[in-house]
Order: C-alpha cells, then sequence, then structure tokens
C-alpha cells in the first residue's frame, strides 16, 4: 500500500463511468446546456478494468461505480462481473439515482455487486419535479425495494438543502427504517455544477442533529472502525442508525483515502483539484501496466489535496466555479468527476 504525504493510504477508487444522467438535480446538474465528454475518449470496459487492476495492485480495495448516472452505461453487469473478479477489490459498489436499477437488479448482484447507494432527496414527488426536474419517483422507490429483495446492502444519499428539503430529515429515517436501509444526510456542498450555491443554504451536521433530537431525544455517535468512511454515523435510542457527511463545515480530508476515475480516463486525487491525471492516452499508447503503476505511485506519494478544508478558509465562500468555468472544462462538472 502506498501513502500521500500526510500518510493517507491510496484505498478507495470511485469510478465514473458515463457523465450522462437522466436527472438534473439542482445541486449537480442545474443549467440547461452542458459540454459532453466526446464518445470517443469515454473507456472501454477493457480499459476500465485494466485500470482498476493496477489500482487494486497498489492497495484500492474498495471500488464504487458512479456517473453521471452509471445504470446509463449500456451492458453495466458486464463490466460488473469484470471488476467483481479482479484480485485486491474486497467491495465493489454502486450509487444510482435508481431510475433504472428495478430493472437491472439481479443482472447486477448475479453480476457481483456487492452494496448499493440510491439518492433520494426527497419523498414528496412534486419536490422531486422541483430538485431534479422528473416525475419519475415512483421509479427510484422500485429501484429500492428492489435492491432490498435481491438481498443487498442499500444506503440512501440525501443532499439536505436548507429551505429545501431540511424538513424532511424525520421522514426519511422513518423511510429508510421501514426499508431496511440506512439513510446518509449530506451538507450541499459548493463544488461542480452547485452553481447556487450558498452558505445560508448549508443545512449543517450541527443543525441535523439538533432538529432530529428534538424529535427523538438522545442520538448517540457510533465508533468507526473505517477512518476513512466520509460518514459519521449516529444511533437513535431504538437503535435505528443515519449518517451525516459534514463535507461542507466539518471535512474529513486529513483521512481521506479516495480518488475518483473520470469516463475518460481522468485521474483527480480530489473532488476539489483544479487538475487531474490523463491515464488514458498511456492506456492507449502502450504503456505497460508497470509504467501505469508508476505513474499513480509517484503521483498518488506527492498528494497533498485538502479541497474542502481549504474551502472553509475562503472569505464570502461562493460557487466554486461560474456556469461559464463549467463549460470551459466539463471534467469540473460533479456529474463528470463522479462526486
Amino acid at each position: 500500500m502506498i501513502v500521500d504525504r500526510l500518510e493517507r493510504p491510496l484505498g478507495s477508487l470511485r469510478v465514473s463511468v458515463t457523465d450522462r444522467c437522466n436527472l438534473r438535480c439542482r445541486y449537480c446538474m442545474p443549467e440547461q446546456e452542458y459540454v459532453w465528454l466526446p464518445k470517443q475518449s469515454i473507456l472501454t470496459f477493457e480499459e476500465i478494468a485494466r485500470l482498476v487492476g493496477i489500482f487494486a495492485g497498489l492497495g484500492v480495495a474498495k471500488v464504487r461505480l458512479t456517473g453521471g448516472e452509471p445504470l446509463l452505461r449500456h451492458d453495466l453487469p458486464t463490466l460488473v462481473r469484470m471488476l467483481a473478479r479482479t484480485g485486491g477489490v474486497r467491495d465493489l459498489a454502486l450509487t444510482t439515482n435508481g431510475l433504472l436499477l428495478a430493472k437491472q437488479m439481479q443482472a447486477l448482484r448475479h453480476a457481483g455487486l456487492a452494496r448499493v447507494t440510491v439518492s433520494l432527496d426527497t419523498l414528496r414527488p412534486e419536490r422531486m419535479r422541483e430538485l431534479a426536474r422528473s416525475d419519475r419517483h415512483v421509479d427510484v422507490l422500485a429501484g429500492i425495494t428492489a435492491a432490498r429483495a435481491a438481498g443487498l446492502p442499500v444506503k440512501l444519499n440525501t443532499v439536505v438543502i436548507r429551505g429545501v428539503n431540511d424538513d424532511e430529515l424525520i421522514e426519511l429515517i422513518e423511510f429508510a427504517r421501514a426499508a431496511q436501509a440506512e439513510v446518509r444526510f449530506i451538507e450541499y456542498m459548493d463544488v461542480g455544477g452547485a452553481t447556487g450555491w450558498s452558505a445560508e443554504q448549508v443545512f449543517s451536521q450541527r443543525d441535523m442533529l439538533a432538529r432530529l433530537s428534538a424529535h427523538y431525544g438522545s442520538i448517540a455517535a457510533v465508533p468507526s472502525q473505517d477512518v476513512a468512511a466520509p460518514a459519521e454515523r449516529f444511533r437513535l435510542s431504538d437503535g435505528t442508525t443515519f449518517g451525516i457527511i459534514a463535507s461542507t463545515t466539518a471535512p474529513f480530508c486529513r483521512s481521506c483515502d479516495r480518488s475518483r476515475l473520470t469516463a475518460d480516463g481522468t485521474w483527480f486525487l480530489c473532488l476539489y483539484a483544479a487538475r487531474g491525471i490523463d491515464l488514458r492516452e498511456p492506456l492507449r499508447d502502450g504503456a505497460s501496466d508497470s509504467d501505469i503503476q508508476e505513474l499513480i505511485t509517484r503521483t498518488w506519494r506527492g498528494r497533498t489535496d485538502r479541497g474542502a478544508e481549504q474551502r472553509l478558509g475562503v472569505v464570502e465562500r461562493s460557487p466554486l466555479y461560474p456556469v461559464e468555468g463549467l463549460r470551459a472544462d466539463p471534467h469540473r462538472e460533479m456529474h463528470t468527476r463522479g462526486g
């Protein structure tokens, strides 16, 4: 295992398989027009599997497939099967908006998928129309049901925005309990396509715990054996657990072991990083596995990224990129980096 300059190991890799998405969530893709990655630049399944194998040889044990919306990638179970057979990968997960999950769940499970995370920002169909420009709320719920029926552990990701859906925290915990899933509340972040972000809209971890404590009473922190886990977990008095990812107000940069591979093979060491490392070019130019391994090793050992921590010190904090900046480089988009 290799470590960076802050002694953080290279332990987790998020792999975006497409930058396309069938939702337009206001915290990720709020604009009307986008610059997409060229089709010819998108990595093949064989190229993805080769890179994942190289990363696994350097200590990556956790791989998560993301997008965009990963289930838009044709025949995704084939890639899941390839990655599930990769030596060293002990945890293969998927993050999805759930719209296409019910139809593909059985194939994904049989291919070797171990866990599923479904984005669920609201339990109200009319609110989903406002948040994501979609009427397909019922399909998201069907996807969650299918994942549980398939026997996979399910987590629900909820981006909490003050004045938008912060009034649903209790409803979401109760829904997750009934669905035998665990909800993770995520602070609204100012990265990628969050072009309408403002500090006033951030409903912080402290706000969430205060809201939930007022309803449920005592809430206890759950000690974690995984120091690199992004979520802090909590337990209600009846044993129900939930998580909070406080990337905006209480970043976990000092323990972050994650990096991101975009659908076109650009490797980002931090969600906030201005630039990434092109792994597609050496891959297609005939570089050996050891050549690419050396490039990854050298880059990670020089890593000092603390993007979310550094954003804490920004006076009069505003969105990381204006719309023009996103259009100038699609790699800055959250749906491209696989946030």
